[in-house]
């Protein structure tokens, strides 16, 4: 029961963190050190990537008229704007798809450690402080998803590469800070990345099962289950107050927020 209650607290922060630009590489690194599962170091390393297919379910679930492409109602049965997006989508995975199944291990080694992950953090976060404060006087001008396009999605997917190689640059910061530095929209820049998360989690959930195998015990399916629900029923408030915050607001507070937690985790894991 105890486990349960862990998993029940990993899939909380999963789901805040792992929409919110803010990193969910380092929240779960700062949560394990004083919340340990007891399990394998295989199945937690499994376990950390694998729990965000309960928050990819909460965008599928929220953004399904915009991402299934086929219409169920009417004639053609396709819908053509959907389905380009999607080429789209998948060109953007190129750069981390490549880089990440060749290298995954390495850069695990190289780069999974607490001072890695403050240092992108910090740098990060100063990113969205500069990046918002140069907007301020620019329109951008993409300011609906159909306007993306292939050249811009693979710019995009450059930044996601930043991400799949160094632990605490937050997938979804990456993405949104690249596509705000090339001129997309706030609501456009989170919309494309909800969707391209899609893919690469599924794609990285995949790699990282195949590792692990599939001798799950009982309470590691249960830890696992658990966290995924929990995942996905956090994702769906968290999506839906992002969505509606970034209307009013920009992305300054989470830059401020990564900096004072990459200042944290600098101090306990590598100063203390």
């Amino acid at each position: 029961m105890i486990e349960i209650l862990k998993a029940i607290l990993f899939g909380i922060v999963e789901g805040i963190t792992e929409w919110l630009p803010i990193s969910s590489t380092g929240h779960m690194i700062l949560l394990d050190e004083f919340v340990k599962l007891d399990v394998s170091a295989e199945f937690w390393e499994m376990f950390l990537v694998v729990i965000q297919l309960g928050a990819i379910l909460a965008v599928v679930v929220l953004f399904w008229n915009q991402i299934f492409p086929f219409d169920l109602k009417k004639k053609p049965h396709i819908k053509k704007d959907i389905f380009t997006l999607w080429f789209k989508i998948l060109a953007a995975c190129i750069p981390a798809a490549v880089i990440g199944l060749a290298f995954d291990d390495v850069f695990d080694a190289l780069f999974y450690n607490p001072g890695c992950v403050a240092i992108a953090l910090i740098v990060f976060g100063i990113a969205f402080i500069l990046i918002e404060n140069r907007n301020k006087s620019l329109k951008p001008h993409i300011t609906e998803l159909g306007q993306i396009t292939y050249k811009t999605a693979l710019l995009i997917g450059l930044f996601q590469l930043i991400a799949a190689i160094f632990p605490g640059t937050s997938r979804s910061g990456a993405t949104i800070v690249g596509a705000l530095l090339i001129g997309v929209s706030r609501t456009v820049a989170a919309e494309f990345t909800f969707f391209l998360a899609i893919p690469v989690m599924l794609g990285a959930s995949l790699l990282k099962i195949l590792k692990f195998g599939f001798a799950f015990t009982g309470m590691e399916l249960a830890i696992l289950f658990t966290g995924m629900v929990v995942a996905f029923l956090v994702s769906v408030i968290v999506i839906r107050f992002l969505m509606g915050y970034i209307k009013k607001h920009d992305f300054k507070v989470f830059g401020w927020y990564r900096i004072i937690l990459g200042a944290v985790v600098l101090l306990y894991f590598v100063f203390l």
